[in-house]
């Protein structure tokens, strides 16, 4: 009889022993609030990605690409779309924190408004990666790009070649302070400043109803112009409507990331060019770099993607 009621009395022990936590409740352990919880666990990672807008096409490709290079190298992505706009970007990253990722890609919507979110991660030691446009904050492990000013002198060449030394241009600018905008503007005026004649650089804010509406504006003010260069293909396709309608079919075009249905104006003869940024290989060179981090090796600082000039 004795023998039974040590049995029980063990047993009673080990079960009270098993229900207890060896961690302290609210720790990094306990709530895997640190990205080293159960995915790492499980042999899988899960990356946050936060993009400036899933409006435009490039960036639906670029996500394509993550997702499934993600899927290949069996980890998972979650998305957060910041609209084009900072302060919910920097929401967006601060949820993705919250939610225990284990690395965050961000897309900046604004390469200065997103270093508080850079910051953000940093503090929760979570590692970061920019894609597409840096951050001029916090502390990146690598940023994965196409050489934006090589891109923009790529494309200002190609825009010389078809109007012809001293021609009146236009340009239309990104959404100012991102990376993109000022570096591809570096670019084209690296070759337009001493060769072309720039009449007026507006902001359309990389977007193709913006694009239109400025393009209008810019024709009624400056009708001589000849070129147009357009940080973008949205507002460079967004610019031909507007010449179109103008009946201005004279005026060239040149826009910059080979979207679907900028590769498409090409091959109608509409838009003149654009500068090929392969967004499906950002996205998908972007996780590989992730995977590298999480795993310990070492990346470098900066992980270019090649530039092609799509042309009629």
């Amino acid at each position: 009889m004795k023998k039974v009621t040590l049995t029980f009395a063990t047993v009673g022990l080990a079960a009270f022993l098993g229900a207890c936590s060896m961690d302290s409740p609210g720790s990094d352990d306990a709530e895997n609030g640190n990205g080293s919880g159960d995915s790492e666990e499980n042999g899988e990672y899960t990356v946050g990605l936060s993009v400036s807008t899933l409006n435009n096409p490039f960036f639906v490709t670029l996500e394509d690409g993550a997702v499934e290079k993600a899927e290949e190298l069996g980890m998972s992505i979650e998305t957060v779309d910041a609209q084009d706009d900072s302060s919910k970007q920097v929401n967006d990253v601060e949820d993705l924190i919250q939610r225990g990722v284990d690395l965050i890609l961000i897309n900046p919507t604004d390469s200065s408004a997103v270093s508080a979110a850079i910051q953000s991660a940093n503090d929760a030691g979570i590692p970061v990666i920019t894609v597409d446009r840096d951050a001029e904050g916090g502390e990146v492990v690598t940023h994965i790009a196409s050489d934006n000013v090589a891109g923009g002198e790529m494309a200002g060449e190609y825009l010389l070649e078809l109007v012809g030394e001293g021609a009146l241009v236009a340009e239309l600018e990104g959404i100012p302070g991102a990376s993109a905008a000022r570096e591809r503007g570096e670019g084209f005026h690296n070759v337009a400043q001493e060769s072309l004649d720039i009449a007026t650089s507006q902001p359309a804010n990389f977007d193709r109803a913006e694009g239109l509406t400025v393009m209008e504006n810019i024709l009624q003010s400056n009708p001589d112009i000849e070129g147009v260069f357009a940080h973008n293909d949205e507002m460079a396709l967004g610019a031909l409507e507007a010449i179109s309608a103008a009946g201005r079919d004279d005026i060239v075009v040149v826009g910059f990331d080979a979207t679907d249905d900028a590769v498409a104006s090409v091959e109608n003869g509409e838009l003149a060019g654009t500068i090929a940024q392969q967004p499906t290989l950002i996205g998908e060179e972007a996780v590989q770099a992730a995977y590298s981090v999480l795993n310990d090796e070492e990346v470098e600082d900066f992980i270019p993607v090649e530039l092609e000039l799509i042309n009629q």
